[in-house]
Parts: structure tokens; sequence; C-alpha cells
């Protein structure tokens, strides 16, 4: 009876964190700042530490 309880807990835990999503990258900002131009994909994908520039790269909306 003990071993069950204990294994319930452990299952109730780890289905816990299963149902955990990752959080979203954050978006760059829009307008950059007067006169400053745009920043380019791989610095902002540096910058957020996201694994892929494509987030950030005009015309590229999936």
């Amino acid at each position: 009876m003990k071993s069950l309880k204990i294994y319930l807990a452990t299952g109730v835990f780890l289905l816990s964190f299963s149902c955990v999503a990752p959080p979203r990258p954050p978006k760059p900002p829009k307008h950059p700042r007067h006169g400053a131009k745009p920043m380019p994909p791989g610095q902002a994908k540096k910058l957020y530490g996201t694994k892929s520039a494509r987030p950030f790269a005009p015309g590229q909306n999936k």
C-alpha cells in the first residue's frame, strides 16, 4: 500500500512538470530608435538567445 502511494505521488509530480510549455522568445521592437538602423536578424537572435533568426527576419511569417 505504501509503495502504491509513492508511485502515485511520483506520477502526479511528473505530470505536473510535463504540462508546462516553454516560454516564447520575445519579439524585437517594431520601431527602432530615431535615426538608428533596424537590427539584423542574426544580431537579434544573439540578443534574445533563440536558435533561429527566422522570427526576426522580415517576411518570415510562419
